[in-house]
């Protein structure tokens, strides 16, 4: 039996793709893991239910269309939509860099920008959108939504625990409330 405790997540089906069961997928490591045979686990009505990618291409540096091993319609593809994924932990050694992080080992790190300051402390990395965003919990109680680009991401201190950003004036503005 597969323990909650034992697995790590590594990304999210974010939609159906065509009518044969392919889905869009968001991963925070390489294709290889899954192109290796190594189990997709979602988690379906609370339990942890291994999958098995029959293939996968790639749409970029960390989006891929993957079908599924008996998913093969756009109805059973729909109900992974949404869905985090996850692997085992004693699996993933092979294919992460001691050095890299994945997403969620960010959250609770500080987020300073270069011209501004400490913005505030990363709450979650929001993924459900077509773009993703930092989202940033400010002192004064509010969120701040920073686009997820290269541009803005300076660099990571992973020993203070600091997101260190660039992020352009505008984008500070949109997040304001309107009083």
């Amino acid at each position: 039996m597969i323990k909650k405790e034992d697995l790590s997540e590594i990304g999210r089906f974010q939609k159906t793709h065509a009518l044969r069961g392919e889905l869009n997928a968001i991963l925070d490591i390489d294709g290889a893991y899954v192109e290796d045979g190594n189990p997709l686990i979602v988690e379906m009505d609370g339990i942890p239910v291994p999958f098995y990618a029959e293939s996968i291409r790639s749409k970029g540096v960390t989006s891929f269309l993957i079908k599924l091993k008996d998913v093969d319609n756009i109805d059973d593809a729909s109900e992974m939509v949404n869905k985090e994924i996850y692997a085992l932990k004693e699996e993933l050694s092979d294919y992460i860099d001691e050095n890299m992080m994945l997403q969620q080992d960010l959250i609770g790190y500080e987020v300073s920008d270069e011209k501004y300051g400490i913005l505030g402390k990363l709450l979650h990395i929001e993924d459900s959108t077509q773009n993703e965003l930092l989202v940033v919990g400010t002192e004064s109680g509010e969120d701040l939504y920073i686009p997820l680009v290269d541009d803005f991401i300076l660099g990571i201190d992973q020993e203070n625990g600091i997101i260190h950003t660039s992020v352009p004036k505008d984008i500070l503005e949109l997040n304001q409330t309107k009083e």
